[in-house]
């Protein structure tokens, strides 16, 4: 887990800190974990297990520069056995935080799944749930991480942000659709208490929205190829609804 991020979102409840403020500590936290890496790898080799999935997750992951990245990844190559990988994924998350060298190096370095996570094609959407990046950087970021030589691209949208409705949340699923990424997680707004979006929900979609939302992709989705294969829920989700993720 990688703690940083370009900016907080306003739904976020996560443990992590907004770049323009924490940039400072991220080079200690890199060196940090780089300890915490070479002593699990001992720990795994004495105990002869191997690691079948990797997942490098955050906050942001890709808020680490190319270098950073590139030691963070080496240093897991090295000190872990990855003979037995069945799936290696970086969570891109933010297209502001992806450039195709960056891409490149990622995938070079064994990652063979990676997850743009728009949210929202919606450019007032974004801006309202503080992000600093436009639906059309989404697509820039999907079209480098097919350039750098992955097959497998994650893509999430949630749907219940504020100001978004009905209908701009289906042209945000046509654009998703319309990329052909091999999965697509539709996650329902979760109002938890660390996020800034609990004190501040004026602007919400009505659980009624939500519903109409979420039956939309459901119906979409099918029509289009996609099987459901995981559901999850989590406390204080709006409407009482489920996150599902579609192959």
């Amino acid at each position: 887990g990688i703690p940083f991020c370009p900016t907080r979102c306003a739904y976020c409840s996560f443990v992590s800190a907004g770049i323009e403020k924490f940039r400072a500590l991220l080079p200690r936290f890199l060196d940090a974990l780089v300890q915490e890496i070479v002593h699990v790898g001992k720990l795994l080799r004495d105990s002869g297990k191997r690691i079948r999935t990797l997942y490098i997750g955050g906050g942001t992951p890709t808020t680490l520069s190319e270098e950073q990245m590139k030691r963070l990844m080496t240093e897991i190559t090295g000190n872990f056995d990855l003979t037995g990988l069945i799936e290696y994924t970086v969570e891109g998350g933010r297209p502001d935080t992806l450039s195709l060298p960056k891409l490149q190096t990622i995938r070079a370095l064994g990652c063979d799944r990676m997850s743009i996570n728009p949210q929202t094609m919606n450019d007032e959407v974004l801006r309202v749930i503080g992000r600093c990046h436009s639906g059309e950087d989404t697509v820039r970021a999907f079209r480098d991480a097919q350039k750098a030589g992955f097959e497998g691209i994650n893509m999430d949208l949630i749907a219940g942000l504020p100001s978004d409705t009905e209908a701009s949340f289906a042209a945000s699923l046509e654009q998703v659709l319309a990329l052909g990424p091999t999965n697509i997680t539709v996650h329902t707004l979760a109002l938890k208490k660390g996020a800034d979006l609990f004190f501040a929900r004026e602007t919400l979609p009505t659980a009624e929205n939500v519903d109409n939302m979420l039956r939309l992709s459901r119906q979409r989705l099918r029509q289009a190829g996609y099987t459901p294969y995981y559901l999850y829920r989590q406390k204080y989700m709006s409407g009482s609804f489920e996150n599902v993720g579609w192959c």
